[in-house]
């Protein structure tokens, strides 16, 4: 909301509605923060169930005849405790939607309009409790699981890049918030002289919405790929990409700390040099030439950001993507459990929570084709003799962790097996099958030591991520193996 002539058609818009809806609260003087806050809660959720972009507490009416006769409310003069009303409301709700606040005088009348953003992805809670509207009242909604079921069913059927992440700008706030300039480069196409044309492109994207009302609405996934700055959009701030430099192996020093404002994808290239340019390299002399090598293959690095950033689940709030580099690993990380089984990372055909958002990172190239980057990170891995990289789970999280270059002899067993298993994979993927004279060129190991080759198979049998293929016409060193799952 942007002037009084706006303010001034929307209170008009909300007092001529027939009768006070799901969506819709007016009042007069009362402001009590616990009751305002358990407000937010129920209309924001009763905005998704009624698909309204947003909800609405006036301030300022009479109740009946819908007349403004103004308000003593001030809610920016408000404060609970030491902090002020508004930010008070945001630390109290999860997940923090966009609430706006919005004081103008219509008619010489004070009036205040709280814009509710509606709930996406999951209920708003207040204090942790659920609320909704029912007809104009105010209840929690676990005692209406008939409401509830309604609710997570349209949550279902929305995706988290179609939601919005910001309601009723106008177009000189569209062409502001949004790096359309790198948006166009990205996509490889010449950028439009005429404003028209370029809201038009966005609007095809979906980068942009039209707005129900007067204005435009920005989704998340334009927000979050082409943002100028992730700050602007307040539920998406915390999503920004962090890194962290480490001294040592461990986090008791922080180096240096990098949070890139910037969407996911016109800051994703200097994200990556940022990275490279954090990490240690060496000298390698060749035949002819002399270059150098940074510790860890750039490819592998590409993959794994970009994995993180689409495969994470937007749902979690106060968590975003994470970089963590220490002297012997770099750990990247993303809020939410995977959709397949870290063991068949390699195999298995991705399934992704943001469709949406991994297909226009795959169209501007920022990430690799379905399918194909977990092998590429494995076969870089093994291409820099680097110990196999690791997939886990912790808590809420997915990692995945490329370690540094390291002798054999200081491997343990487990890493042993891992190496093995990845390779197996890899070979089978690339229609070959692991051998014991593959798994000592991927591991360095001279031809004579065949035998400790034939131990670390053994184990990685018994561990049942292998199994034989075949036995070989001569010894065991002669065998094949294959994943457990091939």
């Amino acid at each position: 909301m942007t002037n009084t002539l706006q303010l001034q058609n929307l209170v008009n818009e909300l007092t001529s509605l027939p009768k006070e809806t799901e969506w819709v609260e007016f009042k007069l003087n009362k402001a009590e923060p616990e009751e305002i806050g358990q407000y937010v809660s129920a209309m924001s959720n009763s905005a998704a169930l009624r698909d309204k972009t947003c909800a609405y507490i006036l301030w300022g009416v009479a109740d009946g005849n819908r007349e403004v006769v103004g308000t003593s409310f001030r809610p920016r003069e408000v404060k609970v405790g030491n902090e002020e009303l508004e930010n008070w409301l945001l630390h109290l709700l999860d997940p923090r939607i966009d609430v706006r606040i919005h004081e103008g005088i219509l008619n010489s009348k004070e009036v205040v309009l709280f814009e509710i953003q509606a709930a996406s992805n999951r209920p708003v809670r207040f204090r942790g409790v659920e609320y909704i509207r029912i007809g104009s009242y105010k209840k929690k909604l676990h005692d209406h699981p008939e409401k509830e079921r309604e609710l997570w069913k349209i949550f279902e059927q929305t995706p988290f890049e179609n939601d919005v992440a910001m309601v009723g700008v106008s177009s000189d706030d569209v062409l502001s918030l949004i790096d359309y300039p790198k948006y166009f480069s990205l996509m490889n196409q010449t950028l439009p002289h005429d404003r028209d044309a370029i809201l038009d492109r966005l609007i095809s994207e979906r980068v942009v919405i039209v707005g129900k009302r007067e204005g435009y609405n920005i989704s998340n996934v334009g927000a979050i790929l082409f943002a100028r700055n992730l700050r602007d959009f307040q539920r998406l701030s915390m999503k920004a990409l962090r890194v962290v430099i480490y001294r040592g192996d461990n986090r008791v020093e922080t180096v240096k700390e990098q949070m890139d404002g910037r969407g996911y994808a016109v800051g994703f290239e200097r994200t990556i040099a940022f990275i490279n340019d954090q990490l240690p390299q060496n000298e390698q002399i060749g035949q002819a030439l002399r270059q150098e090598i940074r510790m860890y293959p750039e490819i592998a690095i590409r993959e794994l950001v970009a994995n993180a950033l689409i495969h994470q689940d937007f749902s979690i709030s106060g968590a975003g993507p994470k970089i963590e580099i220490f002297s012997d690993r770099m750990e990247i990380s993303n809020p939410g459990l995977p959709l397949i089984e870290t063991l068949r990372f390699l195999d298995e055909p991705p399934r992704s929570r943001n469709e949406i958002l991994a297909s226009l990172m795959r169209r501007m190239q920022i990430c690799e084709e379905r399918g194909s980057g977990i092998d590429k990170v494995i076969f870089s891995a093994e291409l820099f003799q680097l110990p196999a990289p690791d997939f886990r789970v912790s808590g809420s999280n997915t990692i995945s962790i490329l370690f540094a270059a390291r002798e054999f002899s200081e491997m343990d067993r487990q890493e042993r097996i891992r190496a093995c298993y990845q390779h197996a994979c890899l070979q089978h993927v690339s229609n070959k099958r692991m051998a014991n004279a593959s798994l000592r060129k991927r591991l360095g190991i001279k031809d004579t030591n065949y035998p400790l080759v034939s131990r670390i198979i053994k184990d990685t049998i018994s561990s049942n991520l292998i199994k034989p293929y075949s036995v070989g016409t001569g010894s065991k060193k002669d065998a094949t193996y294959v994943p457990f799952w091939a």
